[in-house]
């Protein structure tokens, strides 16, 4: 199953696309955690302090808003 994964950070909000859940599952472990990495399109993707972080089954219709 593929959705978009939603990650709050300090200053940010990040947006990752077309991802399966193991992904958020796989953030969603390192919650709170001062540094959260992953491995994204054969890559390790590296994020700072995530906290919370959240799920959307499916594509967001950004024309609609979300």
């Amino acid at each position: 199953m593929k959705g978009t994964a939603i990650l709050y950070q300090e200053q940010n909000i990040t947006f990752i696309e077309d991802v399966e859940h193991s992904f958020y599952e796989e953030i969603k472990e390192q919650c709170g955690c001062d540094h959260c990495s992953c491995k994204l399109d054969e890559r390790i993707v590296e994020f700072s302090s995530v906290s919370p972080v959240f799920w959307h089954e499916d594509e967001v219709d950004w024309d609609y808003g979300y």
